[in-house]
């Protein structure tokens, strides 16, 4: 077995101070990063030749991100459906396809599209009310938006392809796993676990959130609670970490940069969805942006794609 190789960062990129940072996004013909605070209702956008920061705050919690093939601007989940982002800060919605009675409990979180522009998108658990978390679909072609599986799932987060796009992975945190699909032009067969962290020794107590996929087709996976992400093999086992000493709830990470070897990394404040503000004063950066310089290690892959609409 190889030995486990480590990176630390100690210093975020921007202090941005995001409660719940979530959903980078880079885009490679802008250089742009684009993330959200999905708690604070915020989408940012970086400049990352500048570190120019702007923000754009809507009446309603965005949640994950995509770049769209139509124009300029970006399609998103929101806390109740799909939508694309038009001039002024405002949202037009697609759809909304949660039952009326579950939208005080559940929301969306995080989703990619495939290479059709097809938006997968997963929503989040309510145990006390009994609401599970499940996977949607929508197809800005044909309007059809459905949920392609029922789960039930705790909360869906992490979700990306295979370069070939034979394979889709999808993240349930609270179990700790992260699922693969056979996928076939839209359509999911053959659910299994892809990984397990807990039993690949990672803590109790911190949770696979956000992930992208580099261009050996390896998974990165951000660590709720965990100070850390983890790089797994598709056969589920850890070759890489990279250590965040000022930061306890990493969120989700992605590739960019001219050679698309700057890792961009979210993060969310130690109070963050029923934590512990306590421990902000340890973790001082919780809730930051970071970077990490992957040159002549890394690169990223090709694992999603621009909204069809």
């Amino acid at each position: 077995m190889s030995p486990l190789k480590t990176f630390t960062v100690n210093e975020p990129l921007v202090k941005v101070g995001c409660t719940l940072g979530e959903a980078p996004l880079y885009d490679p013909k802008t250089q742009i990063l684009h993330f959200v605070d999905i708690c604070e209702n915020k989408i940012f956008h970086l400049d990352t030749k500048t570190l120019t920061l702007s923000v754009e705050t809507f009446d309603e919690p965005i949640t994950c991100l995509a770049l769209r093939n139509k124009g300029d601007g970006l399609a998103c989940t929101t806390a109740s459906g799909f939508a694309v982002l038009e001039e002024g800060s405002t949202l037009r919605h697609l759809r909304k396809p949660l039952p009326e009675h579950h939208t005080p409990y559940v929301r969306f979180n995080d989703g990619a599209c495939d290479s059709k522009g097809r938006f997968f998108a997963g929503s989040i658990h309510s145990k006390d009310q009994g609401i599970p978390g499940q996977l949607w679909m929508y197809d800005p072609d044909t309007g059809e938006c459905k949920v392609v599986d029922e789960g039930p799932f705790t909360d869906s987060n992490g979700l990306g392809w295979s370069s070939d796009e034979k394979t889709m992975y999808f993240t349930d945190s609270l179990t700790n796993l992260i699922y693969a699909y056979d996928f076939d032009d839209g359509k999911l067969s053959n659910r299994r676990i892809a990984v397990d962290a807990i039993a690949q020794g990672l803590p109790e107590n911190t949770f696979c959130d956000g992930l992208c996929i580099d261009d050996e087709g390896y998974i990165w996976s951000a660590r709720w609670g965990g100070s850390r992400i983890v790089r797994f093999s598709p056969q589920g086992n850890i070759g890489t970490e990279i250590y965040f000493p000022t930061a306890l709830n990493v969120t989700a990470c992605c590739f960019g940069g001219l050679n698309e070897d700057q890792l961009y990394v979210t993060t969310a404040h130690c109070g963050a969805v029923g934590g512990d503000s306590n421990l902000q004063e340890k973790y001082p950066d919780s809730g930051h942006l970071f970077v990490v310089d992957l040159s002549g290690h890394y690169k990223g892959g090709r694992w999603r794609y621009p909204f069809g609409g």
